[in-house]
C-alpha cells in the first residue's frame, strides 16, 4: 500500500506526528553519535596513523565542516525530494560512511568516510526542528523539543563511555560500526511512518550552487587559515583574507538572488539575529569542549579510554533528565532567560575544569561535567523556540537550517581554535620550562588555559542570549 500522508494519518491518528518525530529522532541520534564517539579515539587514531595534533583534529573538524555546509542544502532537498527520500538517502550515506570508515586502511580513506558521514549528518540534523515547528501546535512545541532532546542526548551521553570501552578492547575501528544498528532501525521506520507525498514538498526553485560555493570557500579557508596561524603567518593571512572576501561575497549574493540558500529576511527578526549569534558562540564552546575533554583526560591526566569515557556518563544521564523538564519550562518561561542560565552554567563548568590539578578527584570531574550538561539541557530546547518564535511560517525551514548551520560553523571553528590554542600553550610551557611536552605538569597547565579560553567564549554568549526577545515586526 502506498504510504501517503492521508493513509498514514488515518491509520495512526494523532499519534502519527509523534511517530514521525521518533523516526527522525533516532536518525539524528545516529548522526550525533557518529560525531561525538570518535573524540575518545583521537589518541589511538593519532598513534595508529602517526598523526600530529593538527592532522588528528581534522578527524573531528573535517566531519563538522562537511556537516556545516550540507545543512544549508536541507530546505532545498526537502522541497525538491520530500522528507522520505531525503531522509532515506542521508541515512544510507551515514551507514556507508560508518561501515567503510571502520575498514579504513589509511588516513585519507578515514577522513573521506568522516566527510561522507558529516555530509549525511548535516542533512539530517535540521529536520527534527523543522518537523516540530511545522507539525506541532505552539503549546506542544516545547514538550516535543524536550522529548526529542531527551532521545538525542542519549547519544552523546553513552557515546564516550561506549566508545572508550570499544577502543580499549576492540580498537578504534569498532567505534565506526556503532551507527549501523541505528541506521538499520531508521530505514525500517521510514518505510512505515514517512509518507511518499511529504507535506514539506513544494516549489523547489533552482539550487543556489553559487551561494554554497561561496559558503564552502569561506568555511574551508577560515579553518585552514586558523590552523596555519602558528606555523606560516603569510599563508594564514592570505587564507583568512580569502575567507573574509568569500563571506562578504556570500552575503551580497544572498541579498540579490531570488532563491537564496540563506534567506537574509530571517535576520530582520531581532530574536533570530541574537539566537544565531548565540548558536555560533555556543557551538564554539560546546564542540570545542567536547573535543577537548576526552583528549585532556587521556593526555593530561593519563586516564584509560574507558575511564575517560566514564567521566561523561553521569553528566549525560543528568542531561537526558534535564532536557524534557527544560522543554516544558520553555512553554512557560521566556526562552532568553533559560538560554542565559544554561550558558552561564556551561561557562561555570568549563571554568571549574580549568582549575584541574595533578591527582585531582575523579568524582569532582564528574561533578563539573554534570553542571555543564545541566546548562546544556536548558539551552537546547529554548534556543530553537526563542530564535524562531514569531518568525514567518514560510521561513521556518530555512530558519531551522540556518540556526543549525551557525551552531555547527561555530563548532567547526571552535574545534580548530581549541587545537590551535592547545598547541600554542603546550609550546609556550615547553619553551619556558625547557622540559619536554610530555611532562605532565606542562600538559595540565596548557589544558587548563585552553578550558579557560572556552569558558570565556560561553560567557560572552550570555550577553547575546539575554537580548533574544521576540519582535513583532522584522526590520528588513
Amino acid at each position: 500500500m502506498t504510504a501517503t500522508i492521508e493513509t498514514l494519518r488515518e491509520r495512526h491518528g494523532d499519534r502519527h506526528k509523534w511517530l514521525v518525530l521518533l523516526t527522525v529522532m533516532i536518525g539524528t541520534m545516529a548522526s550525533i553519535l557518529s560525531s561525538t564517539i570518535v573524540n575518545v579515539a583521537i589518541p589511538d587514531l593519532s598513534q595508529h596513523f602517526q598523526l600530529g595534533q593538527e592532522r588528528a583534529q581534522w578527524v573531528s573538524s573535517g566531519f563538522m565542516l562537511a556537516m556545516t555546509l550540507s545543512m544549508l542544502t536541507t530546505p532545498w532537498l526537502l522541497l525538491r525530494f520530500g522528507l522520505r527520500r531525503t531522509y532515506t538517502v542521508a541515512i544510507l550515506a551515514l551507514l556507508t560512511g560508518g561501515v567503510l570508515g571502520g575498514f579504513s586502511i589509511n588516513y585519507s580513506m578515514l577522513l573521506s568516510m568522516r566527510v561522507l558521514e558529516g555530509l549525511a549528518s548535516g542533512i539530517l540534523q535540521p529536520i527534527p526542528a523543522i518537523v516540530i515547528l511545522r507539525a506541532f501546535d505552539l503549546k506542544e512545541q516545547g514538550r516535543a523539543l524536550g522529548i526529542f532532546g531527551f532521545g538525542v542526548v542519549l547519544a552523546p551521553a553513552i557515546g564516550p563511555s561506549v566508545g572508550g570501552v570499544l577502543v580499549e578492547h576492540f580498537g578504534w575501528q569498532s567505534i565506526f560500526f556503532v551507527v549501523v544498528p541505528f541506521c538499520l532501525v531508521v530505514l525500517v521506520l521510514i518505510r512505515r511512518y514517512l509518507s511518499t507525498n511529504s507535506p514539506l514538498m513544494g516549489d523547489a526553485r533552482r539550487f543556489d550552487w553559487r551561494g554554497l560555493l561561496l559558503a564552502g570557500t569561506c568555511t574551508v579557508t577560515v579553518l585552514n587559515g586558523l590552523v596555519h596561524l602558528h606555523d606560516d603567518r603569510t599563508l594564514a593571512v592570505t587564507l583568512l583574507a580569502v575567507a573574509l572576501a568569500s563571506f562578504f561575497g556570500f552575503i551580497a549574493w544572498q541579498a540579490r538572488t531570488d532563491a537564496p540558500l540563506m534567506n537574509l529576511k530571517l535576520f530582520g527578526y531581532r530574536q533570530f539575529s541574537m539566537g544565531g549569534l548565540v548558536a555560533f558562540i555556543y557551538g564554539m564552546g560546546l564542540f570545542g569542549s567536547t573535543y577537548l575533554l576526552p583528549v585532556y583526560l587521556q593526555m593530561a591526566l593519563a586516564y584509560s579510554p574507558s575511564r575517560a569515557g566514564l567521566v561523561l556518563l553521569p553528566a549525560g544521564i543528568v542531561l537526558a533528565i534535564t532536557i524534557p523538564l527544560a522543554g516544558k519550562m520553555a512553554d512557560r518561561y521566556p526562552p532568553n532567560v533559560l538560554v542565559s542560565i544554561g550558558l552561564a552554567l556551561l561557562s561555570l563548568s568549563l571554568g571549574l575544569m580549568a582549575l584541574g590539578q595533578p591527582g585531582g578527584s575523579y568524582l569532582l570531574l564528574m561533578g563539573w561535567a554534570v553542571i555543564g550538561r545541566v546548562g546544556l539541557g536548558f539551552v537546547l530546547p529554548a534556543l530553537s523556540l526563542g530564535a524562531m518564535r514569531g518568525v514567518d511560517h514560510s521561513l521556518i525551514a530555512q530558519g531551522a537550517s540556518t540556526l543549525n548551520f551557525l551552531r555547527q560553523l561555530g563548532g567547526a571553528i571552535g574545534v580548530s581554535l581549541v587545537g590551535i590554542v592547545l598547541e600554542w600553550r603546550l609550546a609556550i610551557h615547553r619553551s619556558s620550562s625547557g622540559i619536554a611536552a610530555a611532562d605532565m605538569d606542562n600538559r595540565l597547565h596548557a589544558f587548563n588555559e585552553t578550558f579557560f579560553f572556552v569558558a570565556v567564549l560561553c560567557a560572552i554568549a550570555v550577553v547575546a542570549a539575554w537580548r533574544m526577545r521576540a519582535t513583532a515586526v522584522p526590520s528588513l
